[in-house]
């Protein structure tokens, strides 16, 4: 490690858009973290992602902002954006960071954030970058992606944090639930007729995005398929945006199912996560807390990127195969959303059964983006 990161002591981690965007950079957090004693953390995320600071060790605090140039900000506010964005740089210069990492995928540049870093008087500024950033960072790395590979997420991540000598141990994501958030879903759970302690499934069909949501009739199907086992209690989560989603979904299905949906704190749903024996979810922030709190999920993964699959977890990720695939769009260009719209319900029920009564599955690899592109399966 260089003497001026060695001697770093307050990073400033930033990570702009979603929830599980900041999940899956939480491996190359904790590298950061533990590369030098008494380093402390601070998120500067979009209010999705700041969310989860309580429930990530690795992070001593969150700064919730909504970036106007990331895909979670606040486009309809552009009048106020450049007030909110100097008050910002006030607020960071008074904090005194040492350092500033800036987590991006491939799709995002980190130019915008390095601006207000340096105009912060943050010192170290690292970030992958395509063009020569000059002064915006001290410390860069040309950015192979997509053209050479593609990587997951993480690997991306912790291959940054590495540049400046930060190796991980363990490469699992961080996600660890209070004891309260435990007690307060084991009681939701249980009045609700849910035994905690025995096995039951969590069923998540939203997502932000709409490319990324299984069609409503599918997840209505896929519960009637699940529900042939009453020994295995169907729980369906959601935000209270997706309350009307879920009910609707559990009433077109007719078969027993309890709705949580806007009723469990985002710590509380990470709990349930820990204590379901499967989850099934769309390729959205509640997948990659499954991966986090190690529950086996079933992932329905729209193919609009390639480098989210769930992370050291056991797990099936199905997904129906398309000319249109990978088109980093929130909404399907074409509106056929066929990418899931082809998966079967009766793939994820057998998918559900498969984690349920086997060893860990082998998930089918992502088609490649290119001739030259890798993608982890």
């Amino acid at each position: 490690m260089t003497a001026p990161w060695q001697r770093a002591r307050r990073i400033l981690c930033v990570r702009l858009d979603s929830l599980g965007d900041v999940l899956m950079c939480t491996p190359a957090m904790r590298a950061l973290h533990r590369a030098v004693p008494g380093r402390t953390l601070t998120l500067l995320g979009s209010p999705s992602g700041a969310a989860a600071q309580p429930c990530i060790p690795e992070l001593d605090d969150a700064i919730a902002w909504s970036a106007p140039w990331a895909h979670a900000g606040t486009r309809h506010l552009a009048p106020q954006a450049h007030t909110a964005g100097l008050a910002l740089i006030a607020a960071l210069a008074g904090r005194a960071f040492d350092a500033a990492v800036i987590f991006t995928t491939y799709t995002q540049s980190a130019l915008p954030a390095a601006l207000l870093c340096q105009l912060a008087g943050i010192p170290l500024r690292l970030a992958h970058c395509r063009e020569n950033p000059y002064g915006l960072l001290t410390d860069w790395i040309p950015d192979p992606e997509p053209t050479a590979l593609v990587r997951h997420e993480v690997q991306r991540q912790l291959a940054l944090v590495q540049r400046v000598g930060c190796r991980g141990a363990e490469p699992g994501l961080s996600f660890a639930p209070a004891a309260a958030d435990v007690a307060a879903a084991r009681m939701r759970l249980s009045a609700a007729g849910v035994d905690p302690d025995r096995p039951w499934i969590l069923l998540h069909p939203g997502a932000g995005a709409a490319s990324r949501r299984y069609p409503a009739a599918h997840w209505a199907q896929v519960l009637r398929l699940l529900a042939h086992d009453p020994r295995l209690p169907l729980v369906l989560t959601g935000s209270a945006a997706e309350a009307e989603l879920v009910d609707g979904i559990r009433f077109s299905a007719a078969v027993p199912a309890v709705a949580l949906a806007g009723r469990l704190s985002l710590g509380e749903l990470g709990a349930a996560l820990g204590m379901a024996a499967v989850a099934v979810t769309n390729n959205t922030g509640p997948a990659h807390i499954a991966a986090a709190v190690g529950t086996p999920v079933v992932d329905l993964y729209a193919l609009t990127h390639p480098q989210h699959t769930p992370w050291h977890v056991r797990n099936r990720v199905l997904f129906h195969d398309v000319p249109c695939r990978f088109c980093l769009q929130s909404t399907c260009p074409h509106g056929h959303h066929a990418c899931l719209a082809g998966v079967a319900p009766q793939r994820v029920a057998d998918a559900v059964h498969e984690l349920l009564g086997t060893a860990r599955p082998a998930a089918p690899a992502l088609p490649a983006a290119a001739p030259d592109t890798s993608v982890p399966g």
